[in-house]
């Protein structure tokens, strides 16, 4: 339960910190990468609260979050790339958590 209100939350305290003028947007952007959640859906079963979301599931891969770092790069989808960052740290954190490790 905690972990997801930080999904929320955290997106909306970045947002209001960095984004002072226009955290409203920011922060809606931000939460809009939570979408990045769908590929839960392929998995069997499609929650498990035990596992790794990271390595697991192919939006969560490794190379993946690569690509989400360099989102960060280009202003017109850094906020894109941060929220996705966020998601994967707060998920990763979540391992660490739960299983005693970052990657699955």
């Amino acid at each position: 339960m905690i972990h997801m209100m930080l999904h929320f939350l955290v997106p909306a305290l970045v947002a209001r910190l960095f984004y002072a003028n226009v955290w409203q947007r920011a922060c809606l952007v931000m939460l809009a990468t939570m979408v990045v959640d769908l590929d839960h859906l392929v998995a069997t079963p499609i929650y498990d609260a035990t596992r790794c979301s990271i390595g697991f599931h192919p939006l969560h891969q490794p190379w993946f979050i690569l690509i989400y770092c360099l989102l960060c790069i280009h202003k017109k989808t850094r906020l894109i790339g941060i929220g996705l960052l966020i998601h994967m740290l707060l998920d990763s954190i979540d391992c660490q958590v739960t299983n005693g490790i970052w990657v699955q």
